[in-house]
Formats: C-alpha cells, sequence, structure tokens
C-alpha cells in the first residue's frame, strides 16, 4: 500500500450525508497525490459523490476538501443541451467570435480582451478534435447532431483544452465505441497533471499509478495498476484467512482447555468436600485450605475465561478482515429456446437511421452488436423490443422478449424501487418484488428507497430487477451497453449469469473481452447502412 506524496486533492476529517441522513463518509482523511490514480469500489460506495465533493458541486457535512489548481470533471452521466454549438461545449465561443470579428475589421478593445492570447484558438480546438477522433466534427454544429460517445469525446475535449490541475473521469468508458476508447486511453496516458479515474474498464485501470479502494467509508491505496492491486488483495486475503484459520483453532482449544479446568476444579472440590466432612485436620485448618482452593480455583477459572475472550477477539478481528462483499445474484429465468426456433425477423426493414436490415434468428443464438458509435445498434435494439417502428418493412419477434436500454429510462425516478418494480412486473406479487430486489442487494428498507437518490451502478441493477422479473420470462434477451457503471463483482456476477442462459442474446457493446466471456456465437456489424457479421479479431 502506497500513500501519495505531494498531495492535490486533501480531504480532513470529510463527512457528508444526503439529505435524508443516511451517511456516506464520517471523519474521511484522504491525500492524492501526482499522476494517474484509479478509483474503484462497490456501487452505492460514494465514488461519484466524492468527485462531486473534490469539484464543489457537493459541500461536505464536516470537515474539508482542498485541491490545488483548477479542476475539471468529466461526469458518469452527461448531459449536454443538444441545441449547444461545439464551440459553445468547448468553451471557446466567445474567443472564436471576437476572432472572427477582428478578422472583419471589428477593431473594438473587447474583442481584444476576449482573445487574449489565444490567437490559435481555432487551431488548436480542431487538433484537439482531431486527436479524438473527432476531425469531422465542425464548431458550428450542435450536439444534437452528436452520438452519446461522440458528446463524452466532445467534453474530453473542452477538459483538454482548459487543462485543468486536477482532471477527474467518473465512467468515462461509458457508451465509447472501440476507436473512442483507444483515444481516451491515449488522452489518459498523455496527461501530465494529476488525474483521478473512476471506473470498471481493466483497459483504463491499466493504465494507472495507483488504486484506491473506497469501502466502507475509507480509501485503501494500493501501488501499481489494477493487476497489481488484484495481486495484492488476493495475498492479503490469503493472510487473512490464515490468521481467521488459526484464530478458530485457538478458540477451539481456549474452550477445550476451559472444560477441562472446569473438570479439574469439580473434582478438586469434590476432594476439599470429602476431606472436610472426615474432618482428618483441625477444623480451622480445613477451613482455611477449602478458602484458599475456592480463591486459587475462582483465580484459575477467570484465566481461562480471559484466555477464552481474547481468543474470541482475535477471530473477529480476522474475520473482518475477510473481504465478503455482497454481490447481485442475476437468476435469470431457465427460458431455453428449442434449436431451429425462429426468434426474430426484419424482412427489409428501413430504421430509423436510414439503415435497411434483412435478419433472421434462429434458436439460441448468442449475437454480440458492435461498431462505431452513432451507427444505429440502440435503434436496431428499440426496433426489435417494439420501441420504434420501422420506416419501411417489418420487424417481429417470435417468443416472449425484453430489453435492457442503454439509457436505463424504464424506472420513474419519483417513485420507490418497489413501486416501480411493481409497474414494471406487474404480475409479480408484493414478496416476489422484494425477494427479486434483495437479489439486486436492494434489502429491506432499500426497497423503499426513490430510484432519484441511486447512483450510477444502482439504478443499472435496479433496472436489471425489473427485466429480470418479467412474467413469463423472456426468452430473447436484449441488453444495450449492460456493464455501464457497474462495479467489478457485478460485472462478474453479470457475466456469470449470461453465460448460463439458455435463451437466444443480444448484446450491443463494445467490451470485446465480455462479449468473448458471455458466449457469443456470432459478430454483427451495423456498417453503411447495412448488418454484415464481422471477425471479432479484427475489432
Amino acid at each position: 500500500m502506497t500513500t501519495p506524496t505531494n498531495p492535490a486533492v486533501t480531504c480532513s476529517g470529510l463527512s457528508f450525508s444526503w439529505e435524508d441522513g443516511t451517511p456516506v463518509f464520517r471523519d474521511l482523511d484522504l491525500s492524492i497525490g501526482p499522476g494517474r490514480s484509479g478509483l474503484i469500489g462497490l456501487n452505492g460506495s460514494g465514488k461519484s459523490t466524492l468527485l462531486k465533493l473534490f469539484t464543489g458541486e457537493l459541500r461536505p457535512s464536516a470537515g474539508s476538501v482542498s485541491v490545488g489548481g483548477e479542476v475539471g470533471l468529466l461526469p458518469q452521466n452527461l448531459t449536454l443541451a443538444t441545441s449547444l454549438r461545439v464551440d459553445e461545449a468547448l468553451g471557446i465561443a466567445r474567443a472564436r467570435a471576437a476572432l472572427h470579428a477582428i478578422e472583419a475589421g471589428d477593431v473594438r478593445e473587447e474583442h481584444f480582451t476576449a482573445v487574449g492570447d489565444d490567437w490559435d484558438v481555432e487551431e488548436r480546438a480542431r487538433a484537439t478534435l482531431g486527436e479524438l477522433g473527432l476531425s469531422g466534427v465542425g464548431l458550428d454544429r450542435t450536439l444534437g447532431e452528436l452520438s452519446g460517445g461522440e458528446s463524452v469525446l466532445l467534453r474530453l475535449a473542452a477538459l483538454m483544452l482548459a487543462r485543468p490541475e486536477v482532471l477527474l473521469l467518473d465512467e468515462p468508458t461509458n457508451n465509447l465505441d472501440r476507436a473512442a476508447r483507444h483515444r481516451l486511453y491515449d488522452a489518459v496516458q498523455s496527461w501530465n497533471g494529476v488525474l483521478v479515474a473512476v471506473s470498471h474498464d481493466r483497459e483504463l485501470l491499466g493504465l494507472v499509478d495507483r488504486i484506491g479502494d473506497l469501502r466502507q467509508g475509507g480509501v485503501t491505496w494500493y501501488g501499481g495498476d489494477l493487476d497489481a492491486y488484484e495481486e495484492a488483495v488476493a495475498a492479503e486475503q490469503q493472510a487473512a484467512e490464515r490468521m481467521v484459520r488459526s484464530a478458530e483453532s485457538d478458540l477451539r482449544r481456549q474452550k477445550r482447555e476451559l472444560a477441562e479446568a472446569h473438570t479439574k476444579l469439580a473434582q478438586r472440590k469434590r476432594y476439599a468436600d470429602k476431606m472436610y466432612a472426615n474432618a482428618r485436620e483441625p477444623r480451622a485448618v480445613m477451613k482455611l485450605r477449602k478458602r484458599q482452593a475456592q480463591v486459587s480455583s475462582g483465580k484459575h477459572r477467570l484465566m481461562h475465561e480471559q484466555r477464552l475472550e481474547d481468543a474470541k477477539e482475535r477471530l473477529e478481528d480476522a474475520q473482518e478482515r475477510v473481504r465478503e462483499d455482497a454481490e447481485i445474484r442475476v437468476e435469470l429465468p431457465f427460458t431455453a429456446v428449442p434449436y431451429g426456433r425462429r426468434v426474430l425477423a426484419l424482412r427489409e426493414a428501413e430504421l430509423r437511421n436510414g439503415a435497411v436490415v434483412d435478419w433472421q434468428v434462429h434458436g439460441p443464438e448468442r449475437i454480440a452488436l458492435v461498431g462505431g458509435n452513432g451507427t444505429g445498434k440502440t435503434t436496431l435494439l428499440r426496433t426489435l423490443a417494439g420501441q420504434l417502428e420501422p420506416v419501411s418493412g417489418e420487424a417481429h419477434t417470435f417468443v416472449p422478449a425484453r430489453c435492457l436500454p442503454q439509457r436505463l429510462d424504464l424506472l420513474d425516478e419519483e417513485l420507490s424501487l418497489a413501486d416501480n418494480l411493481a409497474r414494471l412486473a406487474p404480475e409479480a406479487g408484493p414478496q416476489e418484488i422484494r425477494a427479486g430486489l434483495a437479489r439486486f442487494l436492494f434489502r429491506g428498507a432499500r426497497a423503499d428507497q426513490l430510484v432519484g437518490t441511486l447512483s450510477g451502478g444502482e439504478w443499472l441493477r435496479a433496472t436489471l430487477a425489473g427485466v429480470m422479473l418479467a412474467v413469463p420470462g423472456p426468452q430473447l434477451l436484449m441488453l444495450d451497453e449492460p456493464t455501464n457503471n457497474l462495479d467489478l463483482a457485478s460485472v462478474r456476477q453479470l457475466r456469470e449469469a449470461l453465460a448460463a442462459f439458455r435463451g437466444a442474446l443480444i448484446v450491443a457493446g463494445h467490451d470485446v473481452p465480455f462479449l468473448r466471456d458471455i458466449g457469443v456465437t456470432r459478430w454483427m456489424a451495423l456498417r453503411d447502412g447495412a448488418l454484415e457479421e464481422v471477425d471479432p479479431d479484427e475489432l
């Protein structure tokens, strides 16, 4: 474990609670130094909240946050007005307009003030956009013309132009295609200031200098990247488990010795009572010996009882060192699809984005939809789910189907979790709904929590619970970027559940290792307005 030197971000006695009194941090002391830091932790542990405390968007209930220099944040859920121009999103609109005015002959002082020393603002902006694969995005275009992934890269471009001393990235690879992810990786590697990345992306976490593990309101630092972190944690857990076994063995021994001590003391008492009854020595001497024996036996018993209590405490301490993180249980319904059965059909279907698709799926195929941002993967899934009608042609599904949308807009943030699931799965009873929520770690009173108070990962877990609780169980399951915002443990659980699913599966995503792990059999991409099969090794 390492402690950063020359900290750029410092938290002293930091405490924070939500308006309803739910505590997130209590007396947190934290230092983040120069270089690239990864911040990981279970969903709902407070990672995004901590970044917002760094930026000042949230105020601590107690304690302080000190940041050395300007802070820039790429948020987890990026919301930009669709009418905003690209130059406005980049923060260069005023300087650019002044520059154009000067070039047109308007030499008022206010224009020179607006430009300052930034006479090459347009060239730098276009160069930065080019570095991130956005060379075709004009500065006068509006954000409504861009895909979600392009919007994320545009926000990153704005941060690169501003060059804040501290750059905060909150799940930055969500919704980015493979090419865009690699451009982001390059930007991270070339960043010379302080960078903190909250992420579950293994490739991104492979680029950091240290990992901060946020758990139970505190942060523990580990030197190196994610692989080094996992090796260190594995070694810690092996040592902790050995301590538990040793403490358990010691506890058994102390219980056995206490029982043996009680037996011996009982034998001595019976012998003393017998001697006293037979009065072989003067009665005063016998009474003295009896009192001495009672005192001695009391001390002996107390010694063994204290040893037993000490052994119990050592066991409890050892057990606390063993991680037993709660993990979601994605229990997919057994909805096998016979081989050869037709699952869906698109007949010369023209999608809303102009692509024309003629496609059939039979049996329990496992299909990955891959390709760049903006090619129409989400549009295709929404058409298959019946949420969008094709412009022309036909789109049919022939088995019960459910779709997990990328935007996670199935939930009403003003309703509780339980009320949302009752709305999504009207056939399920209250107990079944709460049992389903418990499998996704929303137990007891948490089922009554308002959706609007959830973190990004918790929101996805809740949406997954609603999809999986459907009656009848889906024989066709469609998932759009399902690993977005999930912590590493939940990604593993989802991977194992999907690998065991026996229905047909269509997953749109950019996480090729995840897609391989769930047993994808066909890789399809929308290219040039058509759906075609591709080689995953070429992605």
